[in-house]
């Protein structure tokens, strides 16, 4: 007890240097290792967590709390009085505000509106244009700092902009300037490599009417699905994509480092939907509900379980007969699952990423059935063999085998098929999938198993 003391001392006092030496300059902070050694110490002992919340100075806490999960921002949020959290949101990048702000409104709402009221009028009004977009807008992502120029800026002046947005830190991760007409209408983004390198008595025109020179006109709506625009932003290798309103006025953009967590929070979706888990609902601190999420899904298991013993149950006759059917049957159910769940997820991952299109979706049923019928064939050779040299039955080698076709080739079908269907109808292809498909190889495994068994062995 005395050394986990001690370790937690020592935690706390590394991180108290750590501010001082920021406070005078120093020293470089980054933000994550700071957050790192916040949740660690948060484990160890939350008083001395919430002490360290409130020194943390305002600039370092705004960016150490966009790196943290909604539900911890929530817990600070109750021990940092609105005023404070007011100024710490003003610090922030304007998505990373209403993100702030969207997660402690979940269960703080009367906070959330607090700390809107005490920030400046044009930071709340940008704040809560963002808030006010669907969940998978490409608005609600954005944020507003963006660096802009005319076509006839000169590109020495445009520099000289850009170093003093820099100096009063209103803007960073600057890789592009988005070129825009007299009336905020995007033209193009032209990379900075290219920029220092120009003549800076020239103006931005004299670049795009250069032919040799590179720049880019890929943009995205404000109400796209931002799924399209992580996929426009892989296809283009883009570190950076400027955000129009329908008018094509140039109104934000979304970095690369946003992108990036789109991407990890959708293979987290996909993972935990394949296993019939919410990933939001993982990160609750209730425990209570956390075990109510998994147990829907788990109830949902249990009725296709019962699906699959009714099956079971008409041939119990037949099971009595040969002891070694019973002894059999987990083989050809657990082949037809583990070959559904092959082709179920190499299928959602080619639709989350976007090589399927409705065009493919034959090709890739054919493809999927063909593999699995393969393996069938190959599998089927060797479980029959298997179980001649166990139980001395040459026709209960030859029914496993010709059971193991069975179920490879429908769950090679289903498996790819499944996923299509979902998303045909809209409907999360991760989550729904894999009861269906277990329940399908169950049904099919032990039916054709047991009832090959029956016409050929009795």
């Amino acid at each position: 007890m005395k050394e986990v003391e001690e370790n937690n001392q020592d935690l706390f006092d590394s991180i108290l240097i750590d501010i001082d030496q920021y406070n005078n300059e120093n020293k470089v902070l980054y933000p994550y290792d700071i957050k790192e050694k916040l949740l660690e110490l948060k484990e160890m002992d939350e008083d001395k967590f919430h002490i360290i919340l409130k020194k943390l100075p305002n600039e370092l806490l705004a960016e150490v709390i966009s790196e943290m999960p909604a539900h911890i921002q929530e817990d600070a949020a109750e021990y940092l009085g609105s005023f404070k959290l007011a100024k710490v949101a003003s610090e922030m990048d304007t998505d990373d505000a209403a993100d702030f702000i969207q997660n402690i409104s979940e269960n703080h709402e009367t906070i959330a509106e607090s700390i809107l009221a005490n920030i400046n009028k044009e930071d709340r009004d940008l704040i809560e244009s963002l808030i006010s977009y669907d969940e998978d807008a490409a608005g609600s992502y954005m944020q507003t700092e963006v660096f802009d120029a005319k076509l006839n800026d000169t590109i020495g002046a445009s520099i000289e902009k850009l170093a003093k947005l820099k100096s009063e830190r209103e803007i960073d991760n600057i890789y592009h300037v988005f070129i825009v007409d007299r009336n905020q209408k995007f033209i193009c983004s032209i990379g900075l490599e290219e920029v220092i390198i120009m003549d800076f008595k020239k103006t931005f025109k004299d670049i795009v009417e250069d032919k040799e020179k590179e720049y880019t006109q890929i943009n995205c709506n404000h109400l796209e699905d931002i799924s399209d625009v992580v996929e426009k932003v892989s296809k283009y290798n883009l570190s950076v994509i400027p955000v129009l309103n329908e008018d094509g006025i140039l109104i934000g953009r979304i970095t690369s480092d946003d992108i990036y967590d789109i991407i990890e929070e959708q293979a987290t979706e996909q993972i935990y939907g394949l296993a019939g888990v919410n990933d939001e609902a993982e990160q609750d601190s209730n425990l209570f509900n956390v075990i109510k999420t998994r147990a829907v899904w788990l109830g949902i298991n249990l009725l296709t379980a019962i699906a699959a013993s009714i099956v079971i149950s008409f041939f119990d006759s037949t099971i009595q007969s040969l002891v070694s059917l019973a002894i059999l049957m987990p083989i050809v159910a657990s082949m037809g699952g583990n070959a559904g769940t092959q082709s179920l997820t190499v299928t959602v991952r080619q639709l989350a990423i976007g090589d399927i299109s409705e065009e493919d979706a034959k090709e890739t049923i054919i493809k999927e059935v063909i593999l699995s019928l393969a393996n069938g064939f190959m599998f089927a050779i060797i479980v029959g063999l298997l179980s001649y040299v166990w139980f001395k039955m040459p026709l209960l080698g030859v029914v496993i085998g010709l059971s193991t076709i069975i179920n490879l080739l429908f769950a090679g079908f289903f498996g790819a098929i499944i996923p299509l269907i979902c998303e045909k109808l809209d409907i999360d292809p991760a989550v729904a999938s894999t009861v269906l498909l277990t329940t399908i190889t169950d049904i099919v495994g032990f039916f054709s198993f047991l009832g090959l068994a029956k016409l050929i062995m009795l």
